[in-house]
């Protein structure tokens, strides 16, 4: 009896083991992203401007796409800038296929359930785009206005989670939502919608890039100053010591501030806290 029990158990295990090889395997080694030879993935929305978008040519450029390939420098690795979708970017951390969001991402208590924080290192804050023709010139001017804002940005956890300062106003009390804020703007151009609630940073820079910047109006309500943060897996504890080791040397040389600077006109950068 104990033989033929010795028997069944080595067949299962002969059955399982290609099994638990391939679960191994599919998942990214969380310790090898700390090894200096291996490639860091960020995942990024390549169509977030002014922080990761494509240039003509195809390649990804902005603050976040400069900042993250400076870090590299800093960490002795090489980084790869990898476009997910946006509204999956916590599921695609936790799965292994990035290493790292990086991309205008905000740190908010919501998210902080689900990703590690490395130290924040840019300010930024939810304003309100509207034309100057459509007289909105504050959010309680939204009333009963179509507002439109980007899926699963930070823009629209605080239209969720702070209803009293624009949800409970705008019509029907929700917002219409766009898979990126380059859209949104069209249609607010194109008067399908009435406001569009961003990033400032976009905001600024996008209308920068306006040939008639100065037919928009960009109010400020009442949500708080916001930080960007790089999202690391909890389980990656040396990787995010290192990369804020490489934020604060990368504030104190002064190429923060520089990137800065280059891409919002700027310095929006935050001392770190050493």
């Amino acid at each position: 009896m104990k033989k033929k029990w010795q028997f069944l158990l080595a067949g299962c295990l002969i059955l399982f083991l290609p099994l638990l090889t391939s679960c191994s395997n599919s998942i990214r080694n969380l310790d090898a992203v700390n090894q200096k030879q291996t490639t860091l993935i960020v995942g990024i929305d390549d169509t977030f401007v002014p922080m990761d978008f494509q240039a003509k040519d195809g390649r990804i450029i902005g603050f976040d796409a400069d900042l993250a390939r400076a870090a590299g420098q800093k960490l002795g690795q090489k980084v790869k800038l990898q476009p997910i979708d946006w509204d999956m970017k916590e599921t695609e951390l936790r799965n292994g296929t990035i290493d790292l969001i990086w991309n205008g991402y905000t740190k908010t208590k919501a998210r902080q359930k689900q990703v590690a924080f490395s130290q924040p290192y840019l300010r930024n804050r939810q304003v309100l785009v509207t034309e100057k023709r459509s007289g909105i010139k504050s959010f309680a001017a939204m009333k009963n206005q179509k507002l439109g804002l980007q899926n699963g940005s930070s823009g629209q956890t605080l239209f969720n989670t702070q209803p009293q300062v624009l949800k409970n106003i705008v019509a029907q009390n929700s917002a219409i939502l766009y898979d990126n804020f380059n859209n949104a703007f069209l249609d607010l151009q194109a008067g399908r919608i009435q406001g569009v609630l961003g990033d400032s940073i976009y905001a600024g820079y996008y209308l920068r890039q306006h040939q008639n910047q100065q037919q928009f109006n960009v109010v400020t309500g009442g949500f708080p100053e916001e930080t960007f943060a790089v999202g690391v897996r909890k389980s990656d504890v040396k990787l995010r010591r290192r990369l804020n080791q490489a934020l604060t040397a990368l504030y104190q040389d002064g190429t923060i501030r520089k990137l800065s600077q280059k891409w919002f006109k700027e310095d929006l950068s935050i001392r770190p806290k050493v």
